[in-house]
């Protein structure tokens, strides 16, 4: 475990149930303003109507539909210790279901899976006072993005940090975008 000002760094496999539990240990009794579930994969790279690697695309669901989940409840008791709980998940534009889109169908569904969820979450999670959103993170430049990708990751994580600052409760389980937007579902 690693500390940077108010940060702290645990090593974690997110489809791991005894990783998860030694990160909640690590953890214990210790409040949690913000929890960011930001753990993604795209892959697998073949993943079209002609050919699609299914594994690839249960590996993709247990990454960024499960684990987020996982990660959330796991949590909860320390998120109940904060004053103002907030749990952002990235997703991406990607699983919104308005958009007319080819291809990508591991990526695609397990990202709108898990706005399913965390929408969900929201409803369930309210009465406690905990925010829940997902958030379409921009397209990055990063290893997944390109170099092509319209923004920096500085820039997205800047606009994630904004958005973690000023949601409301009454705004738990919005599909935001990295600028603060309401995004199309």
């Amino acid at each position: 475990m690693a500390q940077l000002a108010n940060v702290t760094l645990i090593e974690l496999e997110v489809t791991s149930d005894a990783s998860i539990s030694n990160m909640v240990k690590l953890l214990d009794n210790q409040s949690i303003d913000i929890l960011i579930n930001n753990a993604g994969v795209i892959s697998p790279a073949d993943q079209s109507l002609e050919k699609m690697d299914t594994n690839g695309w249960m590996h993709a669901f247990a990454v960024n539909s499960i684990a987020p989940f996982m990660i959330s409840t796991a949590l909860l008791p320390n998120l109940m210790q904060s004053k103002r709980p907030r749990i952002l998940t990235i997703s991406s534009m990607m699983a919104a279901l308005h958009r007319d889109s080819m291809g990508m169908y591991a990526y695609r569904s397990s990202k709108a899976a898990v706005n399913k969820v965390m929408q969900t979450m929201s409803v369930e999670l309210k009465d406690k006072g905990i925010i829940v959103c997902p958030i379409h993170p921009g397209w990055v430049q990063t290893q997944m993005g390109g170099v092509d990708a319209e923004i920096t990751a500085l820039e997205s994580a800047q606009g994630i940090y904004r958005l973690a600052q000023s949601v409301k409760l009454e705004q738990s389980g919005t599909f935001f975008t990295w600028e603060g937007d309401v995004h199309v579902w």
